[in-house]
């Protein structure tokens, strides 16, 4: 029986005596992801084990593949959690997604490389630091009166500042990180993000995420709610083009989260291929259709 690693990290794994690292506000997605895969992996012969990524590499031993999972502070310890792949990697263990993979989808950088592929794109500012006249100067440029900016390694929207033209901060501010600046697109809060989950490049399921009220992050963190979508086909083309997009074969996994435009079109926010969360809720085959491609792969 082959055995899969599921690596999480301090803050998504189950409470153990005497943890003093309390468990994130979203951890109850960890434990969805879980239950979802544990049967069906058993019904393929596949054996689950849980892991955080920064366990000692001995630990590792008689895994045969890992699965990025929960890792959800990576990217606050970016160079050694690809340390950590490599040495996975190194010792014959496959893992999905690969570390070649992360290190193109680490920094949000990529999405240039994706619109000269011609994705369709949110219109963005990559700048090494953020002032608020960084701030006003994006505002001008993108006709808007208010900017999101993120940070280039990120995750979550942990960090994330949404700045507007009448309430700037000092002048002193910064935002601290090599940061994307975009426009607020008020999309986010009218139709809602989709994600588009794929498996082995195939089209497993849609969410529609829209943010609590008085927000605009669509995370559960913040509060916000996700319905189950059923896509036209104009819309899983769009997101399928995106996948044709990526610079190597379709990986294990992946979530294109997409953003209409003005132009009815729509606009990738992120592809997401380290550790993002696939929603099993909504897509109640997601457990048998990750046995089915794993099993393939061990």
């Amino acid at each position: 029986m082959a055995t899969i690693g599921f690596l999480a990290c301090e803050s998504t794994l189950p409470q153990t005596d005497g943890q003093t690292v309390e468990r994130r506000g979203d951890a109850f997605e960890h434990d969805l992801m879980i239950a979802a895969l544990e049967p069906a992996f058993k019904a393929q012969g596949l054996s689950l084990r849980v892991a955080d990524w920064e366990a000692p590499i001995e630990q590792f031993a008689g895994i045969d593949l890992v699965m990025l999972g929960t890792a959800w502070d990576y990217q606050d310890k970016a160079p050694a959690f690809l340390a950590k792949l490599d040495a996975l990697q190194a010792r014959g263990i496959t893992v999905c997604n690969s570390a070649e993979i992360v290190r193109w989808n680490v920094t949000k950088t990529y999405l240039r490389e994706l619109a000269r592929r011609g994705a369709q794109t949110i219109p963005t500012q990559w700048l090494d630091d953020v002032t608020a006249a960084d701030a006003l100067a994006a505002m001008d440029a993108f006709e808007c009166d208010q900017v999101v900016i993120k940070r280039q390694i990120g995750a979550g929207a942990l960090g994330q500042e949404l700045l507007n033209r009448d309430s700037l901060p000092p002048s002193d501010w910064r935002f601290g990180h090599a940061a994307m600046v975009q426009p607020f697109l008020s999309a986010i809060a009218e139709e809602g993000e989709l994600s588009f989950v794929f498996i082995d490049g195939e089209l497993s399921h849609v969410v529609r995420k829209r943010p609590a009220k008085g927000d605009y992050r669509i995370q559960s963190l913040y509060g916000g709610l996700e319905n189950t979508h059923t896509p036209t086909a104009e819309e899983a083309a769009e997101a399928k083009a995106i996948i044709a997009a990526l610079p190597f074969d379709p990986p294990l996994y992946a979530r294109i989260d997409m953003l209409r435009g003005s132009d009815d079109l729509l606009m990738v926010m992120e592809a997401e291929m380290i550790e993002p969360y696939l929603y099993p809720e909504q897509g109640p085959e997601l457990g048998e259709c990750l046995a089915r491609a794993i099993a393939k792969r061990v």
